[in-house]
């Protein structure tokens, strides 16, 4: 793990994202239309994903971060050579 994805993950604790993993997508990996019950914010290191949301697609590659709150549906969709990232899932209080 290099310093910037230590780091990263480093502030993702700090924020209260306890539950933090690297992810390997494969290729063209589609997640139809959902929703999570917990809050994320990733951090990209190789491939690309494309979310969609609130009618809106956005495009994430290596370097880029992505927050998304607790329940907002969303649909993924991983590039052509699939994706690499850093995740940290923030439940909610109980």
């Amino acid at each position: 793990m290099d310093s910037n994805t230590e780091a990263f993950r480093n502030a993702l604790i700090a924020d209260g994202y306890a539950d933090v993993e690297l992810r390997t997508m494969p290729a063209g990996t589609f997640n139809d239309r959902h929703a999570h019950d917990f809050d994320v914010r990733a951090l990209m290191l190789e491939g690309e994903l494309l979310l969609s949301w609130e009618g809106r697609e956005h495009c994430f590659r290596p370097g880029e971060v992505f927050t998304m709150e607790a329940g907002c549906m969303h649909v993924e969709r991983f590039g052509p050579a699939g994706a690499r990232y850093m995740v940290g899932r923030r439940h909610a209080a109980v």
